[in-house]
């Protein structure tokens, strides 16, 4: 077996999260207007969410729709996300432009890394592994990993409008494998999205390794984590 000498991270979702989620706000809003949502519904309309960002045909049609014109993607997104969690097509419609103005106005959650996150981290750098963080950002993000105090643990971050390839596509991958110096089979990749992270890693011909704590994903054909500190057995 060739010895991992790369670990590359995903950033938002992962490395980055929000807390409460956009997800969790967004359904007590429907609960507080008295719409019912059950705890599969929830999980269902996350497991579209993550679809969605991985660089679906959706995501990419909506991009270029409302290419100039921010308020009208985040309203559509509304709408994408209600029909996910079961409203019919009226409701979500009408419900769609309240909900995301209500998103924009108050949703201010805090950001935080898993508190194991740090720790692992050294454990990796310390024991001669390579690395990165790869991202399906359109624009460099070092100044955000300097604020949240990783920087000092990587040896590079790729953003995914540097090189035009958004996960999963295997391009973005091949670059951050060059970036690495290494070759696919002795680098792993770490995400929390199946369809984006995981899919793609993994036809790069990388180890995919699924971050899923909620356990979105359950039949996911790799290795899965639910907490950092899993990380360094599921590398072994």
């Amino acid at each position: 077996m060739t010895r991992l000498r790369a670990v590359l991270f995903d950033l938002d979702g992962t490395l980055r999260h929000h807390l409460p989620t956009g997800g969790e706000v967004f359904v007590q809003y429907l609960k507080a207007r008295n719409i019912h949502i059950t705890h599969e519904e929830e999980l269902r309309a996350e497991r579209w969410e993550h679809f969605y960002f991985a660089y679906s045909l959706e995501i990419q049609t909506d991009r270029d729709r409302f290419k100039t014109d921010t308020k009208s993607f985040w309203i559509n997104f509304s709408q994408r996300r209600l029909t996910a969690l079961g409203l019919d097509k009226k409701q979500a419609t009408e419900l769609a432009p309240e909900i995301s103005a209500y998103m924009g106005s108050s949703y201010k959650p805090e950001v935080y890394i898993p508190e194991e996150a740090p720790m692992v981290l050294t454990q990796l750098k310390d024991s001669g592994h390579i690395l990165g963080v790869v991202s399906n950002r359109d624009e460099r993000f070092d100044e955000e990993l300097k604020d949240l105090r990783l920087d000092s643990y990587f040896d590079f971050t790729l953003a995914a409008g540097e090189v035009n390839s958004f996960k999963p596509d295997p391009l973005i991958f091949e670059h951050a494998l060059k970036l690495a110096g290494v070759t696919a089979n002795e680098a792993a990749y770490v995400g929390d999205n199946y369809f984006a992270d995981i899919v793609g890693s993994h036809r790069a011909g990388l180890m995919p390794v699924l971050f899923d704590p909620k356990q979105l994903f359950p039949d996911a054909e790799c290795a899965v984590i639910r907490s950092f500190d899993e990380l360094p057995n599921s590398l072994q």
